[in-house]
């Protein structure tokens, strides 16, 4: 499976952005709003109003904290990060088996990804399912943890059994359509990185940076 699981809030920066995401005042709606016609069918959860100051203003410190992390650079080639929506599912809720709409109002959905913003001991189920044709994934991520997973893949979450999960959620238009592609690439970025780290600039890495830079370009759009 194609996916990429990395801490990307650090312990204050979720603890901040927690304590503003549970004030009482905040305008909760019905996850149904934002779902295609077949998912609003099995999408049982809440999600904060997209244009109320507190969504804006949070959306915009996670967009910029994923574009300065070199490790989902390399690994998603984002060209926009689109979609944004903080979502919360409180006992009984759930979100079944679906897959995301390729084009958006707000652009082509390549990738998906989830960041848990709820330790995952505070709630009980809750979990992010991830199949393929031949293989299905169980994940629940430590708080502050982001995985970012292609967006053809079918995916859902199990029914909150106790407590509440809160996360945020997004797509990601990357430069590379092809999961194939984008994981090829990522394989010689981190291959590369790795031999600079250990040996130093030599003229045999720099043709392989060459290779990763010319590949990029000639499969990107």
């Amino acid at each position: 499976m194609n996916y990429l699981t990395h801490q990307l809030l650090k312990k204050e920066e979720v603890e901040i952005l927690k304590a503003n995401l549970d004030k009482k005042s905040l305008p909760w709606e019905d996850g149904k709003k934002t779902a295609g016609s077949h998912a609003s069918s099995v999408k049982y959860n809440l999600q904060l109003d997209k244009n109320s100051e507190t969504s804006k203003k949070y959306t915009q410190l996670i967009i910029k904290k994923i574009l300065a992390n070199s490790l989902i650079k390399s690994f998603a080639l984002p060209k926009k990060i689109h979609g944004m929506m903080f979502t919360k599912a409180l006992k009984n809720m759930k979100y079944g088996h679906h897959i995301d709409n390729p084009f958006m109002s707000t652009g082509r959905s390549d990738l998906s990804f989830t960041i848990a913003l709820t330790q995952k001991d505070n709630y009980e189920g809750g979990e992010l399912i991830i199949e393929t044709m031949n293989s299905e994934e169980k994940f629940k991520l430590n708080q502050g943890e982001i995985i970012i997973y292609p967006s053809s893949y079918l995916h859902s979450v199990n029914e909150v059994k106790n407590g509440e999960r809160i996360v945020c959620v997004g797509w990601i238009e990357s430069y590379v359509k092809s999961p194939e592609e984008r994981e090829y690439l990522f394989d010689l970025d981190t291959g590369a990185r790795g031999l600079l780290a250990k040996y130093g600039r030599m003229d045999e890495i720099d043709l392989i940076f060459k290779s990763y830079s010319n590949f990029l370009r000639l499969l990107g759009d």
